[in-house]
């Protein structure tokens, strides 16, 4: 009886995990030619073990707090990999595809999702989306300048976060059920903004998304991580395929990130509602804080 429930609830998951790891094993085997701005060697076996093991640490944050984890993967690419920030950008919006779907259908089983608000944010986002992709292209060539414009938005999660975790209202939005503003509109322009910018910064848009819904829509916090983490999915697909087809994505890396990340999401999901995340929002705080200044000295006029 346990194992039909345990099959009944994971088995999409299990599905998912299982074509990432057999495309993981075909770009291995195959071995398609780097794109010409990929001026690393193809990753080895340790360093796709610690891509998948940074894959679990960001699902799982971004299975708790309804982000998709590439505002953790990124900056790591960047700094502790070496990748250039457009290919940081690219690899990681390819992952979070993955990241969403899992941690979208954990929160959507678990009924942490609010359906009518998935449609209104996605089709702007959508919409978002194709004009940041295009923006970046622009930006590509400019590179400091990209490192500017990460830097300048990294600074509003690790503000908020380090806020968050000693102001927490969690508690207070998990009582107020009632207090739902669905706005149409409102909820698309938040949704065109997080496209415009997952289009150039590469992440997922729940560090917009979240609290967007939760202070100016009213959204209990937990209704607020599930539908953010679902309404992600068609963005960030639409824009990592933009991005493999630009050749941004180092693929091998991409997938070790989303097979730890599917793995990582479910956790963090299914530990949400028992889990109080302020230390964790603190220390990532701490590290976003740390990224922004790392990515703003870097630019020179």
């Amino acid at each position: 009886m346990k194992r039909k429930i345990f099959l009944k609830k994971y088995a999409f998951v299990i599905g998912l995990l299982l074509v990432i790891i057999l495309a993981l094993a075909w770009v291995l085997w195959s071995r398609p030619p780097l794109a010409a701005n990929v001026a690393l060697p193809r990753p080895d076996a340790l360093e796709l073990f610690l891509l998948a093991a940074i894959g679990i640490m960001a699902g799982c944050f971004g299975g708790l707090l309804g982000i998709g984890g590439g505002i953790i993967m990124l900056p790591l690419l960047k700094f502790g990999f070496n990748y250039s920030t457009t290919l940081a950008v690219g690899t990681t919006l390819f992952a979070v595809i993955f990241t969403a779907i899992s941690g979208g259908y954990a929160h959507f089983f678990r009924g942490n999702a609010h359906r009518p608000s998935i449609a209104y944010i996605s089709l702007g986002g959508v919409g978002g989306i194709l004009l940041g992709s295009f923006f970046f292209q622009m930006l590509a060539e400019q590179m400091k300048l990209l490192n500017l414009v990460l830097g300048l938005f990294f600074v509003f999660p690790g503000f908020f976060m380090i806020w968050e975790s000693l102001f927490s209202r969690q508690n207070e939005a998990e009582e107020e059920t009632q207090n739902i503003k669905e706005k149409p509109l409102g909820l698309s322009a938040l949704g065109m903004v997080v496209g415009f910018l997952t289009g150039i910064l590469g992440l997922g848009g729940g560090y917009l998304l979240v609290p967007g819904m939760t202070y100016f829509f009213g959204y209990p916090i937990y209704l607020a991580v599930g539908t953010s983490l679902i309404s992600v999915i068609p963005i960030t697909i639409v824009g990592g395929s933009i991005k493999l087809l630009q050749s941004y994505v180092l693929l091998e890396a991409s997938l070790a990130l989303a097979a730890g990340a599917i793995i990582g999401a479910q956790l963090g999901a299914a530990s949400m509602r028992n889990f109080k995340p302020a230390t964790l929002k603190f220390l990532f705080g701490l590290y976003f804080s740390y990224a922004a200044i790392r990515l703003i000295s870097s630019f020179r006029l």
